[in-house]
């Protein structure tokens, strides 16, 4: 089964102050390997544009697009003949892009959620890139988070058929390295308001009442108001290439989750698994279902308090930090690496194309999308 694939995506050239990068690269490598023939559509602006870490491909095509206006002309063809036509979450003007896909496209199409709980949480309230009318147009939704959600947005929204689809691990690029220790506690993720009071409480705070120990937090767009202490080192940025070699300074690696991703929960980020293929021991914060994707006190160590931090810092004995690191890349190499999500999305094309056969589609009706408005 080889597939001609499109994804429209927010960026995948750049991992400046973007965590849905690494996620696409990952899961696009994977499908290629596999011989399908991807097609990754990007808005080609400024900010990616001036940050780009990725240009050509070896085995799948980047589009660069200017505006809504070049996508008829210059996609029209290859967005009705692809076997699957895929959306992501946060993409310019995804609506208008949406209502146009699921008109045009002949294949199945899907809306791939990277941020499934901050878009449920604020859909009532209306988003730029998807509707709640647009929803039940997708032959199928890829929720970033799993558990209850997916059988939540079929219930709720529409959807003819929700499957999880979590991030993953690269395992070409995220593998162990040899390094000398540098920080007993790094954390690697763009700024968010809504994550700050984790990094506060989980790294900030221990760093305080630690100050013999060193530690670093690496990624853009944090506010020049914070005050950092002097032993923590701030990093800009890292390139993807750089993450295996930053996680081997640590001697363990933060995961801190946004306040909409801790309240749904079943909601793991990138870095989490990362962070494990690199051999790295990870402390989180805690959230209901974290226990379905590692094993707590065997895989992952959970905290709540800078209190829990600082015994983990200070007391835990360096063969148990290293038997955790090595039992977390265990469970990645089994069940969190690209191919395992290039796996399941090729089972998913097939239980939607299954569906459309048996019962035809019959799409809610959309408003009229005008060549003029694209």
């Amino acid at each position: 089964m080889n597939l001609s694939i499109v994804v429209v995506g927010l960026s995948v050239t750049s991992s400046w102050g973007n965590g849905h990068a690494t996620t696409y690269r990952a899961l696009i490598e994977a499908l290629a390997r596999r011989g399908h023939k991807i097609t990754f559509l990007e808005r080609d602006v400024a900010w990616y544009r001036e940050h780009r870490d990725l240009t050509t491909p070896s085995s799948w095509t980047v589009e660069l697009y200017q505006s809504l206006t070049d996508m008829p002309h210059r996609f029209g063809k290859l967005i009705r003949e692809a076997d699957l036509v895929i959306i992501g979450s946060y993409v310019p003007d995804g609506i208008a892009i949406s209502e146009w896909i699921t008109s045009q496209a002949r294949g199945i199409t899907a809306f791939y959620d990277i941020d499934t709980p901050v878009t449920l949480a604020k859909l009532d309230q209306g988003l730029d890139y998807l509707s709640a009318a647009m929803i039940p147009r997708f032959d199928l939704y890829l929720s970033f988070a799993g558990g209850p959600v997916p059988g939540m947005i079929e219930a709720q929204y529409g959807s003819p058929m929700a499957r999880v689809l979590y991030c993953s691990a690269d395992t070409d690029t995220y593998k162990p390295q040899q390094a000398r220790t540098k920080w007993s506690l790094g954390y690697l993720g763009t700024y968010s308001e809504d994550r700050q009071p984790v990094l506060e409480q989980l790294l900030l705070s221990p760093a305080r009442k630690l100050p013999s120990e060193q530690f670093a937090v690496a990624g853009a767009q944090y506010p020049a108001h914070i005050a950092w202490p002097g032993n923590v080192m701030r990093i800009e940025h890292i390139a993807p290439k750089q993450h295996p070699m930053f996680y081997a300074e640590q001697r363990f690696a933060l995961n801190a989750t946004r306040a909409d991703m801790r309240a749904l929960g079943f909601s793991p980020s990138v870095r989490l698994f990362e962070a494990a293929a690199c051999g790295t021991p990870v402390i989180s914060d805690r959230w209901p279902g974290i226990e379905t994707i590692f094993e707590p006190s065997r895989e992952i160590l959970l905290a709540s308090s800078p209190r829990d931090v600082i015994e983990i810092l200070r007391d835990m004995p360096e063969d148990r930090r290293r038997a955790i690191a090595e039992n977390a890349r265990r469970r990645v190499l089994a069940d969190h690496t690209a191919d395992h999500r290039a796996r399941q999305l090729e089972r998913y094309y097939a239980e939607a194309t299954a569906r459309r056969r048996r019962k035809p589609a019959r799409l809610p009706a959309a408003r009229p999308v005008q060549v003029a408005e694209l």
